[in-house]
């Protein structure tokens, strides 16, 4: 009786916290508001209806494979094989990384966290703020070169929300970048998806290598405080640390790859692991070069 009451009292408690927690981020405001530390914003995130596949190129093929082995999982929403569709997809030409489909390797990504439980949607409402600012900035720049080339006959370049290295090169040229204060600029936002997503390879990568004794919350936890609590405050960190208590057996992940045993579970997940690392390289060099790995 007391053990139910204590598990009531912390799912109580738990939830309460993420309520405040989201309250801070109630949306007012527009959208150019979403990056500002703390501030309240608007966020209308619409997930993407319709996908389509890009064209993949035979060096994109051979870096991440895995086609043969990953079907559609029947009855759910988060596939692997669409992840994957989407990963080799923003594989773009000499090493850059092409953003819709990147943003689209997202939106499955967020339907994977939702899986894991209600209180995971903690994480995922910011990941949506982030995709729905990019792919505002990429309409609005859409917008802009429809109207120039217009008046041309060529057919128009590609816009510069087009790739990461277009996009950072173009806000870089903009004076849209500030490396002492915080913006609304998609490379910033870029930055902090960059930064979720090696979260999430390391979560994958611990799922793979260490198969029995630890849960999936202790493993949600370590890769977490490996690279994400560095940069959270610490009342996110304490809501974060609720959340992994909350997450449920290891046997839920493999339903959600569409396996039954740790075994059969291996190779998807090595197929997997490798392309989300060739993507998270990709970015990191870009960052990288142009001194963007620490925006504030």
């Amino acid at each position: 009786m007391r053990c139910r009451l204590r598990r009531c009292v912390v799912t109580a408690v738990t939830l309460s916290l993420l309520l405040f927690l989201s309250s801070l981020w109630l949306p007012q405001g527009t959208i150019q508001n979403c990056e500002q530390s703390w501030r309240p914003c608007l966020s209308v995130y619409t997930p993407t209806r319709q996908v389509f596949q890009a064209a993949v190129t035979d060096a994109a093929d051979h870096v991440l494979g895995g086609n043969d082995i990953i079907g559609e999982c029947p009855g759910q929403k988060f596939q692997v094989s669409r992840l994957l569709l989407h990963l080799n997809s923003a594989l773009g030409p000499a090493s850059d990384v092409l953003l819709d489909p990147y943003l689209l390797c997202w939106e499955e990504l967020i339907k994977f966290m939702e899986s894991l439980g209600p209180l995971v949607g903690f994480f995922t409402h910011k990941v949506e703020e982030k995709i729905t600012l990019i792919r505002q900035l990429s309409l609005e720049e859409s917008a802009i070169v429809t109207t120039e080339d217009d008046q041309h006959v060529a057919p128009p370049p590609h816009h510069a929300y087009h790739s990461v290295r277009s996009m950072l090169e173009a806000e870089l040229q903009r004076g849209v970048v500030s490396f002492d204060r915080q913006t609304p600029s998609g490379s910033r936002t870029l930055l902090r998806l960059h930064r979720s997503l090696l979260w999430l390879q390391l979560l994958l990568e611990k799922l793979a290598t260490e198969r029995e004794g630890r849960s999936m919350g202790e493993l949600c936890r370590d890769a977490y405080l490996e690279v994400l609590a560095p940069h959270h405050p610490w009342l996110v960190q304490r809501a974060a640390e609720l959340v992994f208590r909350t997450m449920p057996d290891r046997k839920v992940f493999l339903q959600l790859v569409c396996v039954r045993t740790q075994e059969e579970a291996e190779p998807v997940m090595s197929v997997i692991i490798a392309a989300i690392r060739e993507i998270h390289q990709r970015t990191e060099r870009e960052l990288e070069i142009r001194n963007m790995l620490d925006l504030p």
